[in-house]
């Protein structure tokens, strides 16, 4: 990295291993929208981890990485809502598609931005320190005044702090090579202890409302594997009336006569769209036939391309 600018975040690996190791650290995993911030000199910029950029999202966030950090440098972290103690990916759903700043106070929904790195900082790269001397850089970098906050780790005890999170009903633990670079794309020094189910998924179809039910009844719902769209199942929950309306609106511009799935999808009433959305799903466990049990709808995301979508395996 010659000076700052975005660069493609680190994304953490799936595993079902919990495990304790002082040369490990352990952080919360947060239920938010990933955001790389890069400033150069002049006003800080927000992007997603696909390369969008979010400032009229989230302006107070601008706003506060305006005024202090320098003026250079590139941070990592997570911008999140809380519902009750707990982040909350549904919660900041009013703002992740607002493009006016104005629009997106006035949804009276409290957004902070949790840093977990420092990529950039005073003229230097800092990508291939360690990355406890990064988190030290990070530290003294900023105040950490609402709505900027630090992201704590812990050191070693990686499986008590699972255990914790779980209990609290968090969403899981990051753990991270204490010694390690910074790296781009996925990496197996970021790992994932996930406490609940939930990933990306592509939506292919949509299915007719019943009873007394607006738009539609349930979206079909699938993901990339062997070269095709594999289906893993429907999800009819999680909607209100407002977003069954909002959300169909989205779907009838996209319907098409053919199904994106790779194989027989056999759902009554069932309404083919081209493969562009990626909706957030929560569920209990994948079936032993690669479908979701008991899934509920968290949101739409725009900061994942719809043919990186796989599923995630440990």
């Amino acid at each position: 990295m010659n000076g700052p600018g975005w660069r493609e975040p680190t994304l953490a690996t799936l595993t079902d291993r919990r495990f304790s190791d002082e040369d490990w650290i352990f952080e919360r995993k947060l239920d938010g929208v990933r955001a790389i911030c890069v400033r150069d000199s002049g006003t800080p910029t927000l992007y997603s981890r696909n390369h969008k950029v979010m400032d009229n999202a989230y302006p107070e966030i601008v706003e506060a990485l305006a005024a202090q950090g320098g003026p250079r440098f590139v941070a990592d972290g997570e911008i999140v809502a809380f519902d009750g103690d707990d982040t909350s990916f549904a919660a900041l759903q009013p703002r992740i598609h607002v493009s006016d700043p104005d629009r997106a106070r006035a949804t009276g929904v409290r957004v902070y931005y949790y840093l977990f790195d420092l990529l950039y900082y005073d003229e230097h790269d800092t990508t291939a320190l360690p990355l406890r001397q990064r988190k030290a850089l990070l530290r003294d970098a900023f105040d950490f005044e609402d709505p900027l906050r630090l992201s704590a780790h812990r050191n070693a005890e990686g499986e008590k702090f699972y255990e914790e999170a779980c209990r609290r009903g968090w969403e899981g633990v990051i753990a991270k090579r204490a010694d390690a670079p910074y790296h781009h794309g996925r990496s197996p020094d970021w790992l994932k202890f996930k406490c609940a189910q939930g990933q990306e998924l592509v939506i292919g179809g949509f299915t007719d409302p019943q009873g007394a039910r607006h738009g539609f009844g349930a979206l079909l719902l699938g993901y990339h594997e062997d070269g095709g769209l594999k289906y893993a199942g429907k999800v009819g929950t999680g909607f209100d009336e407002k977003l069954l309306a909002s959300l169909h609106a989205q779907l009838r511009k996209r319907e098409t006569r053919s199904s994106p799935f790779a194989g027989p999808v056999k759902e009554r009433g069932a309404h083919w769209v081209r493969p562009e959305l990626v909706a957030q799903i929560d569920f209990s466990e994948w079936t032993r036939d690669g479908r979701l049990r008991h899934p509920r709808f968290a949101g739409l995301r725009e900061d994942k391309k719809a043919a990186d979508v796989v599923r995630e395996r440990a």
